[in-house]
């Protein structure tokens, strides 16, 4: 009988987080924004859950978790590559899923990202210039971001005309990684 009742329990993280981020991956193709009621509330309920069903273990997974989900995108966000409701997305996501799932969650979603943003620069001829972009965000990472590009910030992007073919709804790469991870670790 315990059999049956934590399968869906250990099941129940992952199905929860994909709700959400799928809802968020919507919202976020929609208006290019990803809400603080949805980022705060899934990194505070994955945190409440964990230590409900695990304890402090539980706690400390849920941490781990969110914090790799949060550091790991910090850096594109303080050079103006991504919104903030992008790496809180991630650290909501982790908080629910622990490292190990976040991690996998995360390499899909940047191939996703790569992927769609070369299918971007491709369908506007603009490849060249995505190869210079990367070379200039290499530099910045490697000086840190000392206000190299700051006209091209990702706020400043979202204000233009044209930010549908220059902005990437980067939560909905997270719900691809996150269906993905589902699928590879579901109930079998």
């Amino acid at each position: 009988m315990t059999d049956l009742l934590q399968t869906p329990l250990a099941f129940f993280p992952l199905a929860a987080v994909t709700m959400i981020v799928v809802f968020a991956g919507l919202i976020d193709v929609w208006k290019l924004r990803i809400s603080n009621k949805i980022t705060y509330s899934l990194l505070l309920s994955g945190c409440a859950y964990h230590a409900i069903t695990g304890g402090l273990a539980g706690v400390q997974t849920s941490l781990l978790g969110a914090g790799f989900g949060f550091a790991i995108l910090l850096v594109p966000y303080l050079l103006g590559a991504m919104g903030a409701g992008d790496v809180k997305l991630l650290a909501g996501v982790g908080a629910w899923l622990g490292l190990p799932a976040t991690v996998s969650v995360f390499v899909i979603a940047a191939l996703l990202n790569g992927v769609y943003s070369a299918g971007l620069l491709i369908s506007r001829g603009e490849l060249w210039r995505g190869f210079a972009t990367v070379k200039i965000a290499m530099f910045q990472f490697y000086t840190l971001g000392r206000h190299l590009g700051s006209e091209e910030r990702v706020e400043t992007v979202a204000a233009s005309s044209n930010r549908r073919q220059r902005l990437i709804p980067f939560a909905m790469m997270v719900a691809i990684g996150v269906l993905a991870v589902a699928v590879l670790q579901g109930p079998k």
